[in-house]
């Protein structure tokens, strides 16, 4: 809404000579339009106020100058450094080196005697660890081809499995190239040129490419059964969602992820469209764990907020606002979770005299700030289309109000983590890979990296070594994590 223009000298002399009415009716209307600039004023400088410790912004986007947090991370009770009793990581000797190389003595140092003849009384050694020279090693199969001297039929010796062109790459030599590009997010072009450096022979990008098809599509049942485990495990699935550029327009990565397993999709819509579409919230069994992206309240499932957010938001509040009840309400979100980790390996539960003394000091602080956050009354009227605009703190109130149960889910289930720190951190990847590449040139090269990215994230949960159960899922033999060979998820 565009502010109404200050008054000239001539309206304000007309108004005076028309007595008390009209001055207050023109000083309405300037207040009103200070009101309009005020507001404007306030969401400026809420945008320059705000970084990855009080908002969702990433910190890679705080720059050189990352403001100085009002509340600075407390101290911790232990020193910098390696704890007492700690094993410690070294590289230590190995007693049977793979090669030893004698250094004889010829001569005495001090009188230059010759000791050629003379046995070594002992050997100091020492022990270097290094990588021999590497090379493809080319394996030439030949298949007998005979011709029966009885019959005069020609038959042919049958080939191993796998080697199905005349000259072609092995499965080594391919996971090798999916790890490079789908694990460390090297490039098409710089994953060729570490071929080139390491193995003196540069395989092309069309190989890559071919690879992580193949790759994908052998691991396809295993994210499958991913997704359906997903769907019917009892317990708290985290999801988040984030944006990637495809073909030039923004596409919305999809994450659904236990601490054992990881489901990634990519879809062109955020919301029901796209999730109805995935078809793992619609029948969700468990509970789901989200930042209160308003699209997942449309589903009857169990929901749980991610506390981390709130806190970053009533820390902006607190600072950019000075509103008392947002720090006392931090400190209160704080104190809930530092005593639901003392209980926890008592009992399964807060007391319900704790739980009762929590849930009302919560209470009063959320009403302390409807109280402080009422929206004032104007004379000119709310638009007639859509909801009207509300500040920060109003929002962030009316949440915490109607979504109680879901931010103190944490308390009332300790099944149910503080935040939803498991999904962002199986996101945070994917912008790595997106800081990178830029975005994908295809739908299908999109759909492969959700494939191969669900896969490699589910190895590395489950304490397995990617590279091994990369190779294994170009033999055709994937990883399947053990939770679901123990019991399919779906069973029952």
């Amino acid at each position: 809404m565009t502010p109404t223009p200050l008054p000239t000298s001539d309206e304000v002399r007309a108004a005076y000579r028309q007595g008390e009415d009209a001055i207050v009716a023109l000083f309405e209307r300037v207040t009103e339009g200070v009101r309009l600039l005020e507001a404007r004023m306030q969401v400026l400088e809420d945008q320059v106020a705000k970084h990855s410790g009080n908002s969702g912004k990433p910190p890679s986007s705080d720059g050189l100058k990352k403001p100085r947090a009002a509340r600075p991370r407390k101290r911790g009770k232990r020193a910098s450094g390696g704890q007492a009793g700690h094993p410690g990581h070294t590289l230590m000797a190995v007693a049977q080196p793979d090669q030893v190389q004698v250094h004889r003595v010829g001569q005495c140092r001090h009188c230059q005697a010759t000791l050629e003849a003379e046995p070594a009384r002992d050997w100091e050694k020492r022990q270097v660890f290094d990588l021999p020279p590497v090379r493809l090693e080319v394996t030439e199969h030949q298949a007998e081809i005979k011709a029966c001297p009885a019959c005069g039929h020609v038959t042919r010796a049958d080939f191993p499995a796998g080697v199905e062109q005349p000259v072609q790459y092995g499965p080594r030599v391919k996971a090798q190239a999916v790890y490079f590009h789908h694990y460390h997010f090297i490039p098409l072009e710089r994953t060729a040129d570490l071929f080139a450096d390491l193995y003196g022979h540069r395989v092309s990008a069309g190989t890559i490419v071919e690879a992580s098809a193949t790759t994908a599509h052998q691991v396809a049942p295993v994210v499958a059964q991913i997704k359906d485990h997903l769907i019917h495990h009892p317990g708290v699935t985290h999801f988040d969602e984030t944006g990637l550029r495809v073909v030039g327009r923004l596409h919305w990565l999809h994450s659904a992820s236990t601490a054992h397993l990881t489901y990634y999709t990519c879809h062109p819509k955020r919301g029901t469209k796209a999730m109805d579409a995935i078809g793992i919230l619609p029948a969700l069994r468990g509970i789901a764990q989200h930042d209160h992206w308003s699209a997942y309240f449309r589903y009857a499932v169990r929901h749980a907020l991610c506390n981390a957010h709130h806190l970053r938001e009533l820390a902006f509040i607190a600072e950019q606002y000075r509103q008392g009840w947002a720090t006392k309400l931090h400190a209160l979100l704080l104190d809930i979770k530092a005593a639901v980790d003392k209980a926890r390996p008592k009992r399964q539960t807060l007391l319900p005299a704790q739980q009762a003394h929590f849930e009302q000091a919560y209470d009063d602080l959320v009403r302390l700030g409807l109280r402080q956050n009422r929206r004032p009354k104007t004379a000119t009227p709310p638009p007639r289309r859509g909801r009207p605009k509300q500040s920060p703190p109003k929002n962030l109130l009316d949440r915490l109000k109607t979504h109680r149960a879901e931010v103190l889910a944490f308390m009332y289930n300790f099944d149910v983590p503080f935040d939803n720190n498991q999904a962002e951190r199986d996101v945070r990847m994917v912008k790595v890979k997106q800081k990178i590449a830029g975005g994908f040139r295809s739908e299908p090269g999109v759909q492969v990296f959700c494939q191969m990215r669900s896969y490699i994230s589910t190895v590395r949960k489950n304490g397995h070594r990617v590279i091994d159960a990369l190779h294994a899922a170009i033999l055709g033999q994937p990883y399947v994590p053990p939770i679901l060979c123990a019991q399919p998820a779906s069973a029952g």
